[in-house]
């Protein structure tokens, strides 16, 4: 069954759910898909598609899950390279020497919440439970980047360095650039501070539709505009962006939610690979 929407829908080949877009597709180049809570083997809280080995899940449970997950995105788990987020705005290279980098070998760098490449085969993921899945793919110079944006990595404009990372390393012109914003957390489900909203009415063009002010003291914060305008200040074209529907606070049911549960949850993943 696949859901109407057809630029961003639910596969549900191999009986694993998978979101996917139309726009990454047609670039004929990647491979790529964002995870659900569903389709998994692990249990209790993290019932069942959970894809992080730092909460506490059963190993072979995280194993297994990766297995079929990759499967049905068409990539070799073994050849996965994860992050090591700590909401910074950092940008790694990832070169053949990095497969399996946290999934079946050990961490060796720190401090990374983005991650770009150029090799075919070589598979990039983010965690996420309500932070911002970015997608990167340039199908002329067939190099891609995945990142993962807090409002913190947002304010530090990581879609940003991205861009600029692909440039520097593949050569890779922002006009070229095919980007996803991804399933996260929408403005209506995240509430916030009065110092994290005077962090983005300092750097961003704020309209309510960015920054909505409450009665409470409170503010709702729009991720997936402020991402947006970051992309289209580095340069991407507007019809070049994709912005999510899929709210994690919204669908409890498919996606995993830091908000809504605290840390009694598993972690989604966003997933790109190069043909």
């Amino acid at each position: 069954m696949i859901l109407e929407n057809k630029s961003e829908y639910v596969d549900w080949n191999a009986k694993v759910p998978v979101i996917r877009y139309a726009s990454l597709d047609e670039t004929g180049c990647v491979e790529h898909g964002f995870s659900t809570r569903l389709g998994g083997v692990s249990e209790g809280i993290y019932r069942s598609m959970n894809l992080s080995y730092t909460r506490g899940d059963d190993k072979n449970h995280v194993d297994e899950n990766f297995r079929r997950f990759c499967s049905a995105v068409h990539m070799d788990w073994k050849r996965v390279v994860g992050t090591d987020q700590t909401h910074t705005s950092n940008v790694r290279v990832v070169t053949e020497k990095d497969a399996g980098h946290g999934i079946i070998r050990s961490k060796t760098y720190h401090d990374v919440d983005g991650q770009i490449t150029n090799v075919p085969g070589l598979p990039l993921i983010t965690y996420h439970a309500d932070c911002v899945p970015l997608f990167f793919v340039d199908p002329v110079k067939k190099a891609i980047g995945l990142t993962h944006s807090g409002w913190r990595g947002t304010v530090g404009r990581i879609g940003r360095n991205t861009v600029e990372a692909m440039g520097e390393n593949y050569g890779s012109r922002p006009e070229d650039i095919i980007g996803v914003i991804g399933p996260s957390i929408c403005q209506s489900c995240y509430e916030v501070s009065q110092d994290v909203a005077e962090r983005f009415e300092k750097d961003f063009h704020v309209t309510d539709a960015l920054v909505y002010a409450k009665k409470n003291g409170k503010y709702q914060l729009n991720l997936w505009e402020a991402n947006r305008q970051i992309m289209l200040d580095a340069g991407m074209l507007p019809e070049h962006i994709t912005v999510t529907g899929w709210c994690t606070g919204c669908h409890p049911d498919l996606l995993w939610s830091h908000r809504k549960t605290g840390n009694n949850r598993g972690s989604l993943a966003a997933f790109l690979c190069l043909k």
